[in-house]
């Protein structure tokens, strides 16, 4: 009996892990990587969303999230602030289709 219900909750756990994944949203990673630094239509620290939306392709903003250090000349900045992240793939696409859906918001 134990023995069963371990394994049931082993396998829930697996399922939720799995489920919780495929929920994972631009807004659920600006949340958990961006917040501290950013808001989407306020300065904080660092720009708003809408501002670099409004400045940078798709391409721009994963390379600069990417890597910061190496990107910060390209933009004309004269040093960068940007904490290195360490997004995979998946959170890199949807952060920058996140940041992009403030273009042209105030």
């Amino acid at each position: 009996m134990k023995k069963n219900l371990l394994l049931l909750l082993l396998f829930s756990n697996i399922l939720f892990a799995s489920n919780n994944d495929s929920q994972l949203t631009g807004k659920k990673v600006f949340q958990t990587y961006c917040w501290g630094c950013h808001h989407q239509t306020a300065m904080a620290f660092g720009p708003p969303f809408n501002q670099i939306a409004n400045k940078r392709t798709k391409a721009e903003i994963e390379a600069y999230i990417a890597s910061p250090k190496s990107m910060y000349k390209a933009f004309g900045y004269k040093r960068t602030v940007m904490t290195q992240l360490d997004l995979n793939a998946t959170e890199l696409d949807l952060i920058s289709d996140y940041i992009l859906s403030f273009k042209g918001k105030k």
